[in-house]
């Protein structure tokens, strides 16, 4: 079983108090080991470690995380689109529409990759490849790249604009991508349907709206409205079994 991660600094969690057991959850299948077995043994053992062996408790906490990842859906999408638009939008203004085919300006070495296959994917579905097209083929790893050191002097010249704090003060490039690094990470997770309730999720749903205004007041607004992220994660900490102290989630 891979080693179980968590947000950097978290601290160390203490044993599982009493949880509402949610009802009906295996109702249609014969038992609870056969739903073990549809999610596979290695997914459900970890759960079943942070509960310290009560096989209730540990589907509970299975379908707390697959509630709390779907409710992180509609923020991580929001600052996503956003940040992607924002940089596309500024590079577009002060280079060229097809500013990511300007040549050495791409200097990460992901980015060209995952522009060229972008570009052939494109090809063979035989789509124009326009910009929107290109732009929405690039992945979230592509966007924050775009606020590494290696652009510190693009950062400088124009990408600077993209964020701006409500009292009209400017926003440090590593201020803006230090916290887009975990929620990389955390956005791959719930991609990839791995678990996240050992993170301290309520200070990364707080970031992602924090940066999404930055890149844009109204699109922060519009998140808060529709987001359900804070009905869904319970008022308490999430405490748990044998959860790591720290790690590089």
């Amino acid at each position: 079983m891979p080693e179980a991660e968590t947000e950097p600094g978290f601290p160390s969690v203490r044993i599982a108090r009493e949880l509402p057991h949610f009802k009906g959850v295996v109702s249609a299948l014969e038992s609870q080991q056969e739903f073990e077995k549809a999610l596979s043994l290695e997914r459900f053992s970890r759960y079943l470690v942070w509960a310290g062996g009560d096989r209730g408790r540990a589907l509970h906490l299975y379908t707390m995380n697959t509630r709390i990842s779907e409710a992180l859906y509609t923020p991580l999408q929001t600052l996503e689109v956003v940040l992607r638009n924002r940089i596309h939008t500024e590079m577009s203004a002060t280079r060229d529409e097809r500013w990511f085919e300007q040549d050495g300006l791409l200097r990460v070495e992901h980015q060209r990759h995952q522009l060229a296959t972008a570009l052939d994917d494109l090809e063979k579905e035989r789509r124009p490849p326009t910009d929107g097209r290109v732009v929405a083929a690039l992945s979230f790893s592509f966007w924050t790249a775009m606020l590494s050191p290696a652009y510190e002097e693009l950062w400088q010249v124009s990408l600077h604009r993209i964020a701006r704090r409500s009292d009209g003060k400017g926003v440090g490039r590593k201020e803006l991508s230090g916290p887009l690094t975990p929620i990389r990470t955390l956005r791959n997770r719930v991609a990839h349907h791995e678990p996240i309730i050992h993170w301290n999720l309520p200070r990364h749903y707080g970031n992602i709206l924090r940066v999404t205004g930055w890149l844009s007041p109204v699109a922060a607004a519009w998140c808060r409205e529709h987001s359900r992220f804070e009905t869904v994660h319970p008022n308490e900490r999430i405490e748990l079994f044998h959860a790591p102290a720290s790690s590089t989630g």
